[in-house]
């Protein structure tokens, strides 16, 4: 067993599946007096998976934990004109099991595919939903809509001009700034919780790098997990995306650069900002 520093009086127990039931009992009853809390944590234990994994407290008292999922819109090269990281955040506390069967539930009721929800492939149909009609698609998207409004989660959408930057380091170097000052702000809050973990697919380093270097500044280093993820496997990374999609979108209508794509989906501003963007913008942090 390797024991794990999470923070002041707090600690991972990182168990063999081999490790005696003593074993570990003996060293919760070394440390029980001094008041040091212990989680035991298996190979590979995540969220997805049954037993104990992170969060599960063996002496009775939970740790709070913090999940932040990442997506970003746009590149940091010459490809698209905005550069966009949302950040999705979900107190492990709010249980959201309950809002993920419901989802399910109106899809099967409405006879629609459970597919993970990707953004920009539903618009264009792309991918999974090659071969589905627009009405299919933006039943899809309402449910999607319906499911992520209901969530206990809040966001930051960070969003840039990219030409406004003369390099993509001078952006990056933006980034982080942004984003430390955003958790300073929010520092309080974010404190209250003994573990983050943050989720990504590592798709863009400068992103990894941007999240890494921020949030080890502002937070405590011990207290933060890195884990690579997909959409095809998180819920709430799906909602990372199509929360970005929304803020990138109004970027666009407030541009007036909208594409027929996007008319047609989400109609004009108006329609857009009072069926959409008002709504979910309620679960943004400023």
């Amino acid at each position: 067993m390797i024991a794990g520093k999470v923070n002041l009086r707090s600690y991972l127990l990182y168990a063999d599946r081999g490790d005696s039931a003593s074993a570990i009992s003996h060293a919760l009853h070394c440390d029980s007096q001094r008041d040091i809390k212990y989680l035991i944590v298996f190979p590979n234990a995540t969220s997805k998976r049954r037993g104990l994994s992170l969060g599960k407290l063996v002496l009775g008292v939970k740790l709070r934990e913090l999940s932040l999922f990442v997506d970003e819109s746009g590149t940091v090269g010459k490809d698209s004109k905005y550069y966009l990281i949302t950040l999705v955040f979900h107190d492990q506390a709010d249980d959201i099991a309950g809002h993920i069967s419901s989802y399910e539930r109106a899809l099967r009721s409405r006879s629609l595919p459970d597919i993970s929800f990707h953004a920009s492939p539903l618009m264009n149909g792309n991918g999974e939903y090659a071969g589905m009609g627009m009405d299919e698609r933006k039943q899809l998207l309402a449910a999607f809509f319906v499911f992520t409004r209901k969530l206990p989660v809040t966001y930051k959408t960070f969003a840039y001009v990219k030409k406004e930057f003369a390099d993509s380091e001078i952006l990056a170097a933006r980034m982080r700034r942004d984003v430390v000052t955003f958790l300073f702000d929010h520092l309080e809050s974010f404190q209250r919780f003994d573990i983050m973990k943050i989720y990504y697919d590592d798709g863009q380093k400068v992103v990894s790098n941007t999240l890494r270097e921020a949030i080890g500044y502002a937070l405590s280093k011990e207290s933060i997990l890195f884990r690579k993820s997909s959409a095809a496997e998180y819920r709430l990374a799906q909602v990372a995306d199509f929360l970005c999609t929304i803020e990138l979108t109004a970027l666009k209508y407030e541009a007036k650069e909208t594409t027929q794509t996007d008319d047609k989906v989400f109609g004009m501003i108006g329609t857009f900002k009072g069926n959409y963007l008002k709504k979910l913008r309620s679960k943004l942090l400023l």
